[in-house]
C-alpha cells in the first residue's frame, strides 16, 4: 500500500539501529509501534522479538495491524478467496457514494471495481455472521480486500481527493489477493486506542513511534479505507464524501509538544525511538529538549526519498528528499 509516512524503504534503516542500541539478540524483547499505521515496522520485528504490540486509532490500520501482526497461525482460504472472486458486483453503498456512474459522481473507483468491493465486503460480512470464519480469518479477508481495493484505487495515492478519469491501474478489475502474514510461535496484541492513553496500561522492551509528522489527518486521507472496514452508512460530506474521523494532536501546532512530552513521560519502556523528519511540526531540537529530561539522548538519521504524492497537492517543495530523523532514547 502506498502509505503516507510509510517506513517500507526505511526498515532496514530502523531494524539495524534498533537492533545496535536495544542489544543484537531480541528474541525476549516486547516491541512496541504505537502509531502502526499499515504494520511495517511491527512485521519487520514481528519474527525477531518476543511479543509485538501493535496500536492505531484508526480502524483501517487496525484492520491491518489484526491481520499482520495478530494473526500468527497458518490460515487457508483458497477456497473462500476464489469464492470472493467470482462474485457478481452489487450496487451498495461504496459503489453509490464512492465509485464511476454512482449517484454522486465521486471517482475513487471504476463503476465495476465500486460494485465488487460491494459485493466482497457483504459477503465477508455475511460469512462472519453465519459463523463461519472466525476472527482471525474475518481480519485476514478484510486486510486482503483493503489492500486489493487499493491497488485499484483512482486517486494520486491518498483518498483526499480522486481523479477526474480513471486511469489505466484503476481500470483494472480487483482481484482478491491474500493478505500473507509470518507465522509465529507467540501471540502478539493488537490495540485500537488513542495512543497516549494507551501508553498508560502498557509496557515493554523497545517503544517505536511514528506519529503524524504535520497537519495531514490521516482519517481524512484514508478515509475511504474507513469506510470499507467498517462496512457503515452514513450522510458523506463534500465533493469528496469525507466520514466524520479522528483529529490526532500531532497534526495540531499548539497541541504536538504537550502531547509528545505526556506520552515520554508515561512510557514504561527501556528504550525510546522517534521516527520524525527535518519538515515536522516539532524541531529536531525539541524533540531533544523533550527527551533529555527523561534519560540518555542520542540521533541517527537517514536521507531519503519524499512521499511522491506530495507532488500532487499544490505543495511546492523545493526539496526531492527529506531527512528522516530516529531519535533515541535510554529511559532512565
Amino acid at each position: 500500500m502506498n502509505y503516507i509516512g510509510s517506513k517500507y524503504k526505511l526498515a532496514p534503516f530502523l531494524f539495524e539501529t534498533i537492533s545496535k542500541t536495544a542489544g543484537d539478540d531480541l528474541s525476549q524483547k516486547v516491541f512496541c509501534d504505537l502509531f502502526a499505521g499499515t504494520g511495517i515496522v511491527g512485521r519487520t520485528f514481528k519474527t525477531q522479538v518476543k511479543k509485538v504490540i501493535a496500536n492505531d486509532v484508526e480502524f483501517y490500520s487496525y484492520v491491518l495491524n489484526r491481520n499482520y501482526i495478530g494473526n500468527h497461525k497458518s490460515i487457508s482460504l483458497e477456497e473462500k478467496l476464489e469464492v470472493l472472486n467470482n462474485l457478481k458486483g452489487k450496487k451498495g453503498f461504496i459503489f453509490s457514494e464512492y465509485s464511476e456512474g454512482g449517484k454522486q459522481g465521486r471517482n475513487y473507483f471504476s463503476k465495476e471495481n465500486g460494485q465488487k468491493i460491494d459485493a466482497i465486503r457483504t459477503q465477508i460480512e455475511v460469512w462472519k455472521k453465519a459463523g463461519e470464519i472466525n476472527e482471525d480469518e474475518y481480519y485476514f479477508l478484510l486486510a486482503s480486500l483493503l489492500e486489493s481495493a487499493d491497488k485499484v484505487a483512482n486517486t494520486a495515492s491518498v483518498y483526499g481527493a480522486y481523479l477526474k478519469h480513471i486511469k489505466k491501474s484503476a481500470a483494472k478489475p480487483l482481484v482478491l489477493q491474500p493478505a500473507l502474514f509470518e507465522e509465529t510461535k507467540t501471540r502478539h496484541e493488537v490495540f485500537q486506542q488513542d495512543s497516549n492513553q494507551l501508553i498508560k496500561t502498557i509496557e515493554g522492551d523497545i517503544l517505536y513511534l511514528d506519529p503524524p509528522y504535520n497537519a495531514r489527518q490521516y482519517g481524512a486521507n484514508y478515509h475511504i479505507l474507513n469506510t470499507i472496514a467498517k462496512m457503515d452508512t452514513f450522510a458523506p460530506r463534500g465533493v469528496t464524501g469525507l466520514r466524520d474521523y479522528y483529529k490526532s494532536d500531532y497534526c495540531k501546532v499548539g497541541k504536538v509538544l504537550e502531547s509528545f512530552e505526556a506520552l515520554i513521560e508515561n512510557a514504561q519502556f527501556k528504550y525510546i525511538f522517534l521516527s520524525y523528519n527535518n519538515e515536522g511540526l516539532m524541531s529536531q531540537k525539541e524533540v531533544q529538549k523533550v527527551m533529555e529530561q527523561f534519560g540518555n539522548y542520542d540521533l541517527a538519521t537517514k536521507k531519503y526519498q519524499r512521499f511522491k504524492a506530495d507532488k500532487t497537492e499544490n505543495r511546492n517543495h523545493k526539496a526531492s528528499h527529506t531527512t528522516e530523523f530516529l531519535h533515541i532514547l535510554e529511559k532512565k
